[in-house]
């Protein structure tokens, strides 16, 4: 078996690996590289793979770092079938097309300017159209039920803990040129243990080869129980100051994640009386999607949606925003409000029309609650620059800027390491889906604590197994 490490290699987002067993080529996740623009358009349309040699793809969760490729592979040619869990696949039905969307409209908007100059014009990387032919390719499956992906190569999800629907992937592989058997999983992305609304990552069983990811290789949460608290400190400061508070959140898990945590405060009469807005129309549709997945809930939130019948994810100050035009109203707001909107690195999307009318009031606060990647406006903001760029426009960061490392849905080095170390029989670990210096020093400490053969891939490498 061969193992192509075709994207998130010493880098977080666009999570791509090409596995060769039997003749057949299964990719692990398709997603989209973000980042700086040209950067991301390049990366994103040399795929590093034929898509018509693809014969399927496993799809470890619905973010678009790992699912918002597919489309791009659907229309060059890729006809195979798509494996996820019921959750990732009905979340895909919209992120996959709101992602179509935003790839029609970037190219709309490059092409007035382009057409100005008297430049040749650009082709969206895909269409809704794409979308569309790219969820007819789905197949769900449900937790620990094994299925056969190509001859020789059987799968099992188990529950990540990440995202609503997250699966770690399980794959027993007959390789029939070697006439072995062996193991290989894959991580996706990893959660964390006690966080609300999602249950835990499962335990793998036993298992030769790991990729696993290593986006917080080298760093350590907040503790969860504090995070309450300090969201709480955060909401009164800024509304006795007269200010708003924007979060830029990913529409999938962490939006549901900072409701769930304001329903608590404002139940228990802990934050102000002030207004609350999710200003995403695919967050408000990524909720409902969580009603009907309740396979996927903690004990307690299961309890609170079907033995209570309530819901988490909607209380009396909260309004879920859809239309352009409530929106825009958000911009005149005169008191102290709160704000939740997309995109979570905030490239694109709602967010950036608040941080431009909003990030050079020193009464406003911005609160980081997720990774940035390198290059996006999100990281510049969060690494202190004074002026950034918001639509071409020069702005002054005066607003105050607050990171929330107890929100993030990935796991920390003492996760990570406490996860792997319970997996019996490891011969071999790949880190992906990490910085070059967090995979670094994750790899370090892996073999500190007695892991002889760890591998941190480039893009682009090919490594043999066994």
């Amino acid at each position: 078996m061969k193992i192509k490490f075709c994207g998130a290699a010493r880098e977080v987002t666009g999570s791509r690996h090409l596995l060769e067993i039997n003749g057949k080529k299964i990719l692990l996740d398709s997603g989209l590289f973000q980042g700086h623009r040209d950067d991301a358009a390049k990366k994103n349309r040399e795929f590093c793979i034929d898509p018509k040699e693809v014969d399927a793809v496993i799809l470890s969760h619905a973010h678009i770092d790992h699912s918002g490729g597919l489309p791009y592979l659907v229309k060059n040619g890729f006809k195979g079938p798509i494996f996820s869990t019921f959750a990732t696949r009905d979340l895909c039905n919209y992120m996959l097309m709101d992602s179509a969307f935003i790839q029609e409209k970037d190219a709309e908007y490059m092409n007035k300017k382009l057409k100005k100059k008297g430049e040749p014009l650009v082709e969206p990387l895909y269409t809704t159209d794409d979308a569309v032919k790219t969820l007819e390719q789905f197949y769900g499956v449900s937790y620990e039920k094994a299925f056969v992906v190509t001859d020789g190569v059987v799968c099992s999800f188990y529950d990540a803990g990440h995202i609503l629907g997250s699966a770690l992937t399980h794959l027993i592989i007959d390789d029939k040129e070697k006439n072995e058997r062996y193991t290989l999983a894959f991580t996706g992305d990893l959660g964390r243990k006690n966080l609300p609304i999602l249950r835990d990552p499962q335990d793998l069983p036993p298992t030769d080869y790991l990729i696993t990811e290593s986006t917080y290789g080298d760093r350590f949460h907040e503790s969860m129980l504090d995070a309450g608290k300090r969201l709480e400190e955060v909401v009164k400061k800024t509304a006795e100051r007269g200010g708003k508070i924007l979060i830029p959140a990913f529409s999938v898990e962490r939006t549901q994640e900072i409701v769930y945590h304001l329903n608590v405060l404002w139940q228990e009469n802990k934050i102000p009386d002030i207004p609350i807005y999710v200003d995403s129309p695919l967050a408000a549709n990524v909720t409902e999607v969580f009603t009907n997945h309740p396979e996927c809930f903690d004990r307690d939130t299961f309890k609170e949606f079907i033995v209570n019948r309530k819901n988490p994810f909607g209380f009396g100050r909260l309004k879920y925003t859809r239309d352009v035009e409530e929106s825009k109203a958000l911009n005149e707001l005169s008191g102290p409000a709160i704000i939740i909107s997309a995109s979570g690195m905030c490239e694109n999307g709602r967010i950036l029309h608040h941080l431009k009318n909003n990030i050079e009031d020193p009464r406003n606060t911005i609160m980081i609650v997720g990774f940035m990647a390198q290059n996006t406006l999100g990281r510049k903001i969060l690494d202190g620059n004074e002026m950034v760029n918001i639509f071409g426009d020069a702005y002054k960061v005066r607003a105050e800027v607050c990171k929330m490392d107890a929100f993030s849905g990935h796991a920390d080095r003492s996760d990570l390491l406490g996860y792997i170390s319970k997996i019996k029989g490891l011969k071999k670990i790949f880190l992906v889906h990490g910085e070059e210096t967090q995979g670094q020093k994750f790899k370090s400490y892996l073999e500190e604590n007695g892991y002889k053969d760890v591998v941190q891939p480039e893009r682009g490498q090919v490594v043999e197994l066994p």
